[in-house]
């Protein structure tokens, strides 16, 4: 079917409004939402989880299930209004014209068909495109994705490619049309920074050899800074601000995109004199929003009366290109007056080393071949000597890409798994042989551990409060019921939850909610150390700075060492004390969080910050994308770990990367380093993060 000409937006989404209907009521889910997408240009869509986002990409691709139905306005591309055609015509469009990638690519793969062939349906069954010209697209597209050894991939089953390799098949696969449209739903959040930046990058050049438009659907602000063209803020159904990157940046009209620039850590905030500051009270319920305004009961500028009457419209910002803002107090309110100051908080005084680590291994074994678990085995150096101590009331980050050793390192420290050489010490004394069974009371409340998913560590048969209370019946916290009831409210107390949440059950909280009582629980025995697994990253971005305000405020008040493991390191340097960079189970880089985000730093460290997406126009960053996958634990290359994607292994003489292990070198002030870079070399590194002058 030939592509029709049009010459005005690609995409015009005009007064939408989109419905979901239960046998109680209409759930309104979008509300008057308007957005176009001109001709090669990138849209970013942003929002918290449950503002509408992806229900409006599901109806661009009219695909929102027999209860969800447009009740107004119009989606048009090139001009025709898509609900207005035939299932035939809708078929023709999809994946042909508009191609959409999802959030999880073995979602969109099909487990049992080799990729080539997977891909090589799409022209084949949408242009009647015969096989061996299909083929040949096919290996070009898997060229243009940068994967390496193209026939090899495509000769390949999904479950034989790492997590970035299945994305860019998916994008492959979404190309291999060559659609108009391209719609992206969260299509990085379950990747590696290092691989993100690579996919980020791959998509804006892919979306300009092709001349695509996108619409990239993110609650990252800084993904979107780097991919997108244009800005829409949505909150609750609605859209509340759009225009220019560069004006909704750095001009914002709108009260909510400014609170959510000020719940995120952007270089300069610091938990001790530059707290992140929450948005208060809670995302409305599509059945429960309120009169007027829905950001009204959160907003700093709120007036009653006035901002909570009727249905408040887009209005334009005069000055800006195709800026609008949903606020009627948008030109009364001084957007530049100096934020006014959370409360400065007092450093915790960083007390006794509680735990020592050292030389510690962590290896499995493995049968070669896994399915007949017979022949060879193989070791997988899970942790390759590990050192470090942590003392009272430090956070100290634990950083690096999926697969470097991070998990397996946390298992071991709570007796999930022991150690296979080394030492843990915890107040002088071993644990690192003993298995968490075998360990007395106090030494499993003193090492407790919050995990990333909230909705995998409550019962959801259970209480909230009955499941604090369990805890502490473990611990053996209190002499009697009433006792551990009235700790337990004391402990909602503690991370600012109301006392009524004692008798709901998980299924009736939110992500922030749930994770609430996932630190509730940890703190109830008094954990001295407290392990935190990604702890915030599949929360919200407001909700995110309230969860990490908290853990840092029980952290003051009960002196608690902090082990943070994240791959974000936006909050690695707002809240940790010492940073500890790993890569494929060895330590890399270890110390201060200034040390290890000034120069000079491990080649790897220096990747890792350019990866890092950053929401600010004024930050000028050193662009450094790394090739290649993680090598595997199973087969780790010789010599230095990181020697197969290192920019800086050509500055080293003699090939002494890819044949010995860099030994352990300490820098100024403890800062230690495993590489083989020479002092002068390491010397001439510069920042990779600046901020341009005023």
């Amino acid at each position: 079917m030939a592509k029709w000409d049009h010459d005005g937006p690609i995409l015009e989404i005009d007064k939408l409004s989109i419905s979901f209907f239960t046998r109680l009521r209409e759930i309104p889910a979008v509300m008057d939402f308007s957005v176009a997408v001109q001709p090669g240009e990138a849209v970013g869509l942003v929002g918290e989880s449950g503002c509408g986002k992806s229900t409006v990409a599901l109806g661009v691709m009219q695909d929102l299930g027999k209860n969800g139905r447009i009740v107004g306005g119009s989606i048009k591309f090139r001009g025709r209004d898509l609900s207005a055609m035939s299932d035939e015509a809708l078929r023709g469009i999809r994946g042909n014209e508009i191609a959409m990638i999802y959030q999880e690519p073995m979602a969109s793969l099909n487990p049992a068909m080799k990729i080539g062939k997977q891909l090589m349906e799409v022209p084949m069954i949408h242009q009647g495109m015969k096989e061996k010209a299909a083929y040949a697209r096919a290996l070009q597209v898997v060229t243009d994705v940068k994967l390496p050894d193209p026939r090899r991939i495509l000769n390949s089953y999904p479950h034989q490619l790492s997590g970035g390799q299945q994305q860019r098949i998916v994008i492959a696969m979404a190309l291999m049309s060559e659609p108009s449209l391209l719609i992206l739903d969260e299509p990085t959040t379950a990747l590696d920074v290092t691989v993100e930046a690579a996919v980020v990058e791959l998509v804006r050049d892919l979306g300009k050899k092709y001349g695509t438009s996108m619409l990239f659907i993110s609650h990252n602000l800084g993904l979107v800074l780097e991919t997108c063209d244009r800005i829409c803020v949505m909150y609750s159904g609605e859209a509340v601000e759009r225009g220019s990157i560069g004006d909704v940046f750095d001009e914002m009209q709108h009260p909510y995109t400014q609170a959510l620039f000020r719940s995120i850590p952007l270089p300069g905030a610091d938990k001790n004199s530059r707290p992140l500051v929450a948005i208060p009270g809670n995302f409305p319920l599509p059945h429960e929003r309120p009169p007027g305004c829905n950001f009204g009961p959160r907003c700093d500028y709120f007036e009653a009366g006035r901002c909570d009457q009727g249905d408040i419209a887009m209005e334009p910002v005069p000055g800006n290109d195709r800026h609008h803002t949903r606020c009627l107090k948008f030109r009364e309110i001084d957007w530049n007056a100096p934020m006014q100051l959370a409360e400065m908080r007092q450093k915790g005084e960083i007390g006794q080393v509680v735990l020592k680590i050292d030389n510690l291994k962590k290896y499995y074994e493995v049968a070669a071949n896994a399915i007949f678990g017979s022949g060879n085995r193989k070791v997988v150096k899970a942790n390759e000597t590990l050192s470090f101590e942590a003392r009272e009331s430090e956070t100290l980050a634990i950083v690096g890409e999926s697969g470097c050793g991070k998990s397996t390192f946390a298992k071991v420290l709570m007796g999930l798994e022991t150690a296979t050489a080394g030492q843990i010490l915890l107040d002088n004394k071993n644990i690192e042989q003993t298995p968490i069974e075998s360990r007395d009371t106090r030494t499993v409340s003193d090492i407790q551990m919050v995990f990333q998913n909230p909705f995998d560590t409550l019962n959801p048969s259970m209480t909230v409060g009955r499941q604090i209370i369990r805890a502490l019946e473990i611990f053996g916290v209190g002499d009697s019921e009433s006792d551990r009831r009235a700790r337990m409210l004391d402990l909602l107390d503690l991370v600012k939850l109301p006392r009524a949440f004692a008798d709901r059950m998980p299924r009736q909280l939110s992500g922030g909610q749930k994770q609430r009582v996932g630190i509730a629980r940890a703190f109830a025995g008094g954990a001295r150390i407290v392990v935190a697994d990604e702890p915030v990253s599949a929360l919200d971005v407001s909700v995110q700075a309230a969860v990490t305000d908290l853990l840092m405020e029980i952290q003051r008040e009960e002196k608690t060492t902090l082990l943070f493991i994240s791959h974000d390191l936006s909050i690695v340097r707002y809240l940790s004390d010492r940073v500890m960079v790993m890569y494929l189970g060895h330590v890399v880089e270890l110390g201060t969080t200034d040390q290890v985000f000034s120069p000079p730093f491990h080649p790897y460290t220096e990747a890792l910050l350019s990866a890092v997406p950053i929401a600010d126009t004024k930050v000028q960053k050193k662009h450094i994308v790394l090739e290649g996958d993680i090598p595997s634990a199973m087969n780790p290359p010789p010599g230095c770990p990181f020697q197969t994607r290192c920019r800086w292994k050509s500055q080293v003489p003699g090939g002494l990367c890819e044949t010995e292990v860099p030994p352990v070198r300490m820098l100024e002030g403890s800062h230690q380093i495993k590489c083989h870079l020479s002092d002068e070399k390491l010397a001439e590194m510069e920042p990779v993060i600046t901020l341009a002058a005023e």
